[in-house]
């Protein structure tokens, strides 16, 4: 696991999204290019041998978004890895919260990860989504934070 440097490693962050959202999943490429990649934190992950398979992004306000998996490369432990460097990241930050904007699909894969999901399920760019918040498995509560 990487932290991308968005200048550096556009090409690659790019290329991963366009071939899960935008090919796979027919998501309009205007919807996919929404303008905040440069003010985001990337990760990307790469196998063995340097290919990069997987990337997801950190808003500055917390919200995780973009989490893209090559398909040959699910189900191996790169989503969780990518998830938790960014928790990570927001915690080292001090961010008051995390939350994302779950397909329905991959709801069971967050929950497993300490997000809750709130709220009814809506539509973005065609794809049922719910709006889900981390709220940490321990003795303590700390409601929705990161930190």
């Amino acid at each position: 696991m990487t932290v991308a440097d968005w200048d550096r490693d556009e090409a690659i962050l790019r290329s991963i999204r366009e071939s899960v959202f935008v090919v796979e999943q027919s998501v309009p490429v205007e919807l996919e290019w929404d303008g905040l990649d440069l003010s985001c934190t990337h990760v990307i992950a790469f196998v063995k041998g340097g290919a990069a398979v997987g990337t997801a992004r950190l808003l500055e306000d917390g919200h995780i978004g973009r989490m893209a998996v090559l398909g040959p490369w699910r189900r191996r432990g790169i989503g969780s890895s990518m998830l938790q460097a960014l928790i990570r990241i927001a915690r080292e930050r001090g961010l008051a919260r995390c939350a994302l904007n779950a397909q329905t699909h991959a709801i069971p894969f967050y929950e497993r990860h300490g997000f809750v999901a709130e709220g009814d399920e809506f539509d973005d760019a065609g794809i049922a989504h719910r709006h889900m918040v981390f709220r940490p498995r321990s003795g303590v509560s700390s409601g929705d934070r990161c930190a």
